[in-house]
């Protein structure tokens, strides 16, 4: 009998063991939304007034792959150093996962970008885009679909350009990266 327990327990830990104890991007979301450091902010495709836009077939089936967009800033400040640096470890482990391709990386005036997505080639089902800079924080914004192409991600742009979207939803992203 107590060769048994033994026997189940080492599977047990085992099993333990073979669970990753990489945090998924959505486990990294939802447990950064209660820190006040954060603003976590889930905009819908609809937020964006493309409705009444002229778009082409090729643009309002980009927007049908897309859903909403998931936005998480972390601010920077004095009292949070070690906090951001934290913080940044942790997205950038999660970001290194296999299941994740990269796009492109990006260097501009602001800060550091990647572009990353999860899925096939032809059928992306997340683009996560993550920027930081050392004196104002992070940004980490997942844009969920369903069967994106690279090709729609351009097309995404092209239609948000045509539309009336006002900026309405990210002002506090602003704001809260600013203030």
């Amino acid at each position: 009998m107590r060769t048994i327990k033994s026997m189940l327990a080492l599977v047990l830990l085992l099993g333990l063991a073979a669970c990753s104890s990489t945090q998924s991007l959505q486990e990294y979301y939802v447990d950064s939304a209660e820190n006040p450091n954060f603003l976590s902010v889930d905009l819908p495709v609809s937020l964006l007034n493309l409705e009444k836009a002229d778009l082409t077939n090729e643009e309002r089936e980009a927007l049908e792959s897309l859903r909403k967009l998931n936005v998480l800033a972390f601010k920077k400040s004095g009292s949070n150093e070690s906090a951001f640096k934290e913080e940044k470890t942790k997205v950038k482990a999660i970001l290194r996962n296999d299941k994740f391709t990269e796009l492109m990386k990006v260097n501009t005036q602001y800060g550091k970008a990647t572009i990353r997505y999860l899925g096939d080639e032809d059928a992306i089902d997340e683009v996560v885009i993550y920027g930081d800079s050392d004196d104002k924080g992070f940004m980490l914004v997942r844009v969920l679909g369903d069967d994106m192409n690279p090709a729609h991600l351009v097309q995404f742009i092209k239609a948000v350009e045509k539309s009336d979207y006002d900026g309405e939803g990210l002002g506090q992203i602003g704001d809260f990266l600013k203030g």
